[in-house]
């Protein structure tokens, strides 16, 4: 899947020389979701202003470019891993009305 978003991360990772072992991908990922919350919390005054809630799109791009370069540290495509997903949560829905697993 030639220039696949995953891709694009894996070449800027190995050109900028940002190679890392799996657990600190994991790790890095955690603590990129954990900026996410947190902005989430702030702006939505922790819950009490759901109409405040403000997430910079930056942030995402950050825990986007992550979690590829933990799929690719784990050899997982993402784009296959993302389609699996989609037919997971439709397969949940034909059969409990719900996309979650608790059903």
């Amino acid at each position: 899947m030639a220039n696949s978003l995953q891709d694009r991360a894996v070449s800027f990772a190995d050109t900028h020389d940002l190679d890392a072992d799996p657990a600190y991908r994991v790790l890095d990922l955690a603590a990129e979701v954990g900026e996410i919350a947190a902005d989430a919390a702030k702006s939505s005054a922790y819950g009490a202003d759901p109409d405040g809630l403000t997430i910079e799109p930056d942030e995402i791009g950050d825990a986007l470019f992550s979690v590829l370069l933990v799929a690719h540290a784990v050899d997982v495509d993402a784009e296959d891993a993302f389609e699996r997903a989609l037919e997971k949560y439709e397969r949940r829905l034909d059969e409990t009305g719900h996309p979650g697993s608790d059903g």
